[in-house]
């Protein structure tokens, strides 16, 4: 399955870098480029690529205002890719529902495998700001789902709910629960619909805080 990928960043430079880096990958296409969020959200619904790589800082409709109407339309998933880590930024991005957040210096081969992940519908967040996450939730925990929410599940979502609050992918969820990489994916969707999430990362979050992980 070849990958499609739409750039987000209001730096053509820097566009034409990630395209250089994406495209050395035989199984990642870029399909399409934005220089602004609100072209970028316009160029999601018509190109529907499998993952968009949104900057944060872009002028006119910002990054996090841009994941955030992508992903509540289900129209794919977002990684960020941004210059800046700060908590603002990070914690914006992921309650936007982004499935992933890397900082540019990442090497190639690191962005590459993240496109893959967030593809596959895994998350995937920069070793850089992993332990600052988990640190801050512990401190700050997040709403957690009411009860009747968390009862609805069944007892194998229940189950997929408490993976991927270990942060497991869906092909260790599949080995875990014995079942094949599709149907785990569809299970992790079913659990994000009735969470109202709309990334395995807020997910994960809910599931900790919800002491199931």
């Amino acid at each position: 399955m070849v990958i499609s990928v739409l750039l987000a960043d209001d730096h053509a430079a820097i566009r034409a870098g990630m395209r250089l880096m994406l495209e050395q990958a035989p199984d990642i296409t870029v399909v399409g480029e934005a220089a602004d969020g609100a072209v970028a959200i316009r160029q999601a619904a018509a190109l529907r690529p499998d993952v968009v790589l949104m900057d944060i800082r872009m002028p006119g409709t910002d990054g996090i205002t841009a994941t955030r109407a992508i992903t509540s339309a289900g129209v794919c998933d977002v990684l960020i890719l941004t210059t800046f880590d700060f908590d603002d930024y990070l914690f914006g991005a992921l309650r936007a529902g982004a499935a992933g957040f890397l900082l540019k210096s990442v090497e190639p081969a690191a962005l590459i495998e993240a496109v893959r992940r967030v593809a596959a519908g895994d998350g995937f967040l920069a070793p850089e700001v992993t332990r600052r996450l988990l640190t801050a939730f512990v401190a700050a925990p997040v709403p957690v789902p009411a009860p009747p929410v968390i009862e609805g599940l069944t007892e194998r979502e229940r189950e997929v709910f408490a993976a991927l609050g270990r942060g497991l992918s869906n092909a260790d969820l599949a080995a875990e629960l014995a079942i094949t990489e599709a149907t785990a994916k569809t299970h992790v969707s079913r659990v994000l619909g009735k969470l109202g999430c709309t990334s395995r990362v807020q997910a994960a979050i809910l599931a900790k805080e919800a002491g199931l992980a």
